[in-house]
């Protein structure tokens, strides 16, 4: 009898250390999938950056669309100065033509 005890006691201690390693592994399995969730939220995150960053413009896009509208100012005062141009000399040839 005093095998079958030393067996069920061993058996004992045995189960609890195997039940013990159970919740210890248990636990780490928890932890790794708390850990996968906030890197999964984290990649999310970054995915909504990247897709605001495709929205900014980059330096050489932005020098070149202030060289159009530098040109577009440069073509605005040339129109601007050749109507006003045009208008006096309208206006200066109905003022002859009054009097000749």
């Amino acid at each position: 009898m005093t095998n079958e005890v030393k067996s069920n006691s061993s058996w004992n201690e045995y189960s609890k250390l195997v039940l013990k390693e159970l919740e210890t592994l248990a636990s780490g399995i928890e932890s790794l999938s708390s850990e996968l969730k906030t890197l999964k939220e984290a990649i999310q995150r970054l995915e909504l950056r990247e897709d605001k960053v495709d929205d900014v413009w980059s330096p050489p896009q932005m020098k070149d669309q202030i060289e159009k509208v530098q040109a577009q100012e440069v073509f605005k005062t040339r129109a601007i100065t050749v109507f006003a141009v045009i208008q006096f000399l309208m206006a200066s040839a109905l003022f002859a033509q009054k009097f000749l």
